[in-house]
């Protein structure tokens, strides 16, 4: 089984040197998704045997995603794992991740910080209300309409099977970027499975960027994307996940 863990990283100076160290212990194959860094993170990578795709502007989240979706594709790897770089991942959960994707039940493995609950767990820190409630209503949303049981929808931390990704057609850029992917995944029959990861928030200032900052203005985004998707991918989703659908989708 041949995997690729891929992380995009996006002024991550802080962290990107500590986070590949700890990666490395678990992963030969590495690719960075540079999503047009502007700090010192270009120099730090030049440091460490990985592969980097560097974007020269910041295109976003989702498409630093699909840029490693390809690169899995093209390379022959059969399984790709993606995190993130703020050290709110923990590398040591790649072994986990791994033997879920060996044991052939799921296409997707999608790491959930809620799948344990939090007072049972060693969570380190806690995500701001409006984040973890923004995260509750989209879950909730998804799982309704689209037959799920997800605890955690916008987890990063997630293993593909890189085959089961070759008849998705993904174009969303930013991080409403889960919103288009479950919506696709499950339009395409594809075996999803959660395993838990420790919940880790060191950085109540960690910024989406612009009007996405604005808790309103960031779910109604969410959802926008959410119900487009539904639209576009509706013949091949059940009745149900269609009620009250009435997003503007015009380009």
């Amino acid at each position: 089984m041949r995997t690729l863990v891929a992380i995009p990283v996006y002024n991550e100076q802080k962290y990107v040197a500590s986070v590949l160290e700890k990666v490395r212990q678990h992963a030969e194959h590495i690719l960075v998704i540079d999503d047009g860094s502007k700090d010192a993170t270009p120099q730090l990578l030049a440091n460490f045997p990985v592969e980097v795709i560097r974007h020269s502007t910041n295109r976003g989240y989702g498409h630093s995603l699909m840029d490693a979706f390809r690169w899995a594709a093209v390379d022959g790897f059969d399984w790709v794992i993606t995190m993130d770089c703020d050290e709110q991942h923990e590398p040591a959960s790649i072994p986990a991740f791994l033997e879920a994707a060996s044991e052939g039940r799921a296409d997707v493995i999608s790491g959930s910080r809620y799948l344990i609950p939090v007072e049972l767990q060693e969570a380190i820190g806690s995500p701001p209300p409006e984040r973890r409630g923004v995260n509750e209503i989209i879950t909730d949303e998804l799982n309704s309409r689209l037959g799920l049981t997800l605890t955690d929808s916008f987890c990063g931390f997630k293993a593909y099977r890189v085959a089961a990704l070759a008849g998705l057609t993904l174009d969303e850029q930013g991080y409403a970027f889960p919103m288009q992917f479950w919506v696709q995944a499950v339009a395409a029959g594809l075996r999803i499975e959660e395993i838990p990861v420790k919940l880790i928030y060191n950085d109540l200032q960690r910024s989406f960027g612009g009007p996405l900052d604005d808790r309103d203005v960031r779910l109604a985004h969410y959802r926008r994307v959410l119900h487009c998707e539904l639209k576009r991918c509706q013949r091949r989703l059940p009745s149900s996940a269609m009620q009250d659908v009435t997003a503007d989708c015009g380009s």
